[in-house]
């Protein structure tokens, strides 16, 4: 495949109003998140662990977006030099292309040089009122400066969703004489799909140190588990591969989150029924999307021991795959559920046209007030 290939459905926003409208629509967008996994820790969907975790990781994609729109802040306008435009997925994702967030990466590494070499923010607006005060100008410069102050004052102050968002061990108890349980999660903007990608493992650890302090497999097990986070893989590839590698750690649940598709008939060449859904709801601007969230999950169904070496034997996990119509061999997890997050107007359109293939999709409907209500 060449670059062009790679390259064909990516858009620029070049347009001022345009990559504004996009921003704040994803601001409004993760903040739904945020009340979609409360809806699901309501109903025991998700534990309040979980909920922690997915929240902090939308808290990191909401400063990630808003660094980005910060950076874009004057796309369109004429700067005297020229910057380019946010890359978005407009057929795959609808998020920013992964190069965007790999620019931004390099960005942070040099957040520091950068604000150093630049006058402050207060020194800069004062020569902007000076310049509008004094010249009757606009002050596009300065303002594309201060832009880019705040953009790297952004990075410096961290928080954000990189490429790469290393493991985290939480402990979550202790089950016995040296075994103890842990939730790992990690996340990665994946470069396939262009989308935000979090996992989610719980483990039993049976070594004589706990994992996160063991200076040997805790590094160890974060560059498999990185190595490993590639949205083609299947969970049970993943799974068997950590479970036969580390004879002490044992996988017991392993999910995986696909935030995404974001779909919008102003930003997005979707396909199918939800561009019908969309077109024949007319909303109005900010209320004109939806949301796709995949969430994968692969269960440990039993254990057998295997033999290891001359006289010693070592846990092995048997992963439980979707019993229906021999499907778990395809997805390799135990099961997938998928949903939906969209305004009220779109889901009216939605439910009024019940398309194939969306009836077992959960809708999380967003009212006009903000409030989220589960439709199955």
């Amino acid at each position: 495949m060449t670059e062009l290939d790679l390259t064909r459905d990516h858009v620029g926003l070049t347009d001022t109003f345009l990559a504004r409208r996009y921003f704040r629509k994803f601001e409004a967008i993760n903040g739904h998140l945020a009340r979609v996994a409360a809806v699901m820790e309501r109903e025991r969907v998700l534990s309040k662990f979980d909920v922690r975790v997915i929240g902090g990781y939308v808290s990191a994609m909401a400063a990630t977006f808003q660094a980005l729109s910060l950076k874009y802040l004057l796309t369109g306008r004429d700067t005297g030099v020229f910057f380019g435009s946010l890359s978005v997925d407009r057929t795959e994702s609808g998020f920013p292309v992964f190069r965007e967030l790999l620019t931004m990466a390099n960005d942070a590494q040099q957040a520091a040089a950068h604000l150093a070499g630049t006058p402050s923010v207060a020194d800069m607006k004062d020569e902007m009122i000076r310049q509008i005060v004094g010249d009757l100008t606009i002050p596009t410069k300065l303002q594309f400066a201060l832009s880019q102050r705040l953009y790297y004052q952004a990075l410096a102050a961290g928080g954000l969703f990189w490429v790469q968002n290393d493991p985290v061990a939480l402990w979550q108890g202790d089950l016995g004489d040296q075994r103890r349980k842990y939730l790992l999660h990690w996340a990665v903007y994946d470069s396939q799909v262009n989308l935000p990608v979090l996992y989610l493992m719980e483990l039993e650890d049976s070594g004589r140190e706990g994992l996160p302090t063991d200076q040997r497999r805790w590094p160890e097990a974060q560059r498999h588990l990185m190595a490993q986070s590639v949205a083609g893989l299947k969970l049970v590839t993943i799974a068997q591969g950590f479970d036969r590698d580390f004879d002490d750690l044992h996988p017991k649940r392993l999910r995986r989150f696909r935030v995404g598709p974001m779909y919008s008939s102003a930003f997005t060449e979707q396909l199918g029924p939800m561009h019908d859904v969309l077109e024949q709801a007319r909303a109005p601007a900010g209320q004109d999307w939806a949301l796709a969230w995949t969430v994968e999950t692969l269960e440990s169904e039993r254990v057998i021991q295997e033999r290891t070496g001359w006289f010693g034997t070592v846990e092995r996990e048997i992963f439980a795959l979707d019993p229906f119509a021999g499907r778990g061999a395809e997805t390799g997890a135990t099961k997938t559920e998928r949903a939906i997050i969209m305004p009220a107007r779109p889901y009216q359109v939605l439910a009024e046209k019940a398309p194939p293939g969306f009836r077992e999709v959960r809708k999380f409907v967003v009212s006009p007030s903000g409030q989220v209500v589960n439709y199955r």
